[in-house]
C-alpha cells in the first residue's frame, strides 16, 4: 500500500463488529464516525467505511466518490442485460463461443469488473487479488451479490462461477502444476498514468495510490505464458506499448482499450 494515514470506520453500532473484523484483518485503526464526520474528517487520507451500502473506500481530502464493488445495480446490471454477449471484444479475446466456455485465471482481479463480464458469458473465473483493501472491497461486492441472488437465478449462476483468492499472483502461478493449468490467463495490470492527469478519474487515482503501478506485470506475463493451456490475454490502453515488450500473436483494438492475445494452441470448436 502506498498511503499511510488510513482508518476503518462505522457510524452505526450495528456495523461495529464487521468493522472490527476488517480492522483486525488488515491491521488498520478503527474509529466511529457519523455520516457528517466522513465528509469533513480531513486528518485522514482514506477511510474504509462500513454501512448499509456495504464496504466503501473514500477520501475526505481528495474529494472522489465512494469506491464500492456493486454487481447488482448500475453498470454491471446494464452490461449483463445489454452488453453484447459473445460479440464483445473481451469475449473474442478469451475465445468464448457457444461451445467453449474457458476456465479463466484472472491474475489482476481489482474490483472484479472484467471477471464479472467473463462469468456472465459462462466462463468459470478464479480471481486473484493481492492488495488487502481491494480484496476486501471485491469480497464485499461478491457477498452482497450472493445475498441479492436469492431472488435472481441468473445473477446467482454468474456469482457461482466467480471464485476469489487473496494471494500474490506470481506465487500462485509458481504453485500450480500441469493438472491445474487454466484454459486462459487474463492480465489487466494497472494502466500507466496518462500524460493529461485530469483525464484520469479521481476514483482511479485513489486505486493507483493503494495498488501501485503493478511493476511486476511483465514478470507475470512471462510466467503466465508457461501456465496457460490455450492463450494469455493482456488488456492494455489502446496505442500503448506491449507489456514487457513481448509481441502478441495478434491484438484486438477498440477506441480506448486493446487486448493482446498470446496464442498457445487453437481454441476448441
Amino acid at each position: 500500500m502506498v498511503m499511510s494515514n488510513i482508518i476503518v470506520s462505522y457510524s452505526d453500532n450495528s456495523f461495529k463488529q464487521a468493522a472490527e473484523l476488517v480492522s483486525e484483518e488488515i491491521d488498520i485503526p478503527i474509529v466511529q464516525l457519523s455520516a457528517s464526520d466522513l465528509k469533513c474528517c480531513s486528518e485522514f487520507d482514506y477511510i474504509i467505511n462500513l454501512s448499509s451500502n456495504g464496504l466503501s473506500f473514500l477520501s475526505p481530502t481528495n474529494n472522489h466518490g465512494a469506491i464500492r464493488c456493486d454487481f447488482v445495480s448500475g453498470s454491471h446490471r446494464h452490461r449483463r442485460s445489454h452488453g453484447g454477449g459473445n460479440g464483445q471484444m473481451i469475449a473474442k479475446a478469451v475465445g468464448v463461443s457457444g461451445k467453449f466456455y474457458p476456465r479463466i485465471l484472472d491474475l489482476t482481479a481489482g474490483l472484479g469488473s472484467d471477471g464479472f463480464v467473463l462469468a456472465s458469458l459462462g466462463c468459470s473465473v478464479n480471481l486473484l487479488e493481492r492488495n488487502p483493501i481491494v480484496h476486501l472491497l471485491l469480497k464485499d461486492g461478491l457477498d452482497r451479490a450472493r445475498h441479492e441472488a436469492a431472488a435472481d437465478k441468473e445473477l446467482a449462476a454468474i456469482i457461482q462461477r466467480m471464485n476469489l483468492i487473496e494471494i500474490n499472483s506470481s506465487v500462485f502461478l509458481d504453485s500450480i502444476d500441469t493438472n491445474d493449468y487454466p484454459d486462459v490467463i487474463y492480465i489487466d495490470p494497472m494502466f500507466p498514468p496518462r500524460k493529461k492527469s485530469a483525464q484520469v478519474k479521481k476514483e482511479m487515482q485513489a486505486l493507483h495510490r493503494i495498488v501501485g503501478g503493478d511493476e511486476d506485470a511483465s514478470i507475470l506475463l512471462e510466467k503466465a505464458l508457461n501456465k496457460a493451456i490455450y492463450r494469455v490475454v493482456v488488456k492494455r490502453p489502446a496505442h500503448s506499448k506491449y507489456l514487457g515488450d513481448l509481441k502478441p500473436s495478434y491484438s484486438l483494438e477498440g477506441k480506448s482499450t486493446r487486448y493482446d492475445i498470446f496464442a498457445k494452441q487453437k481454441i476448441p470448436k
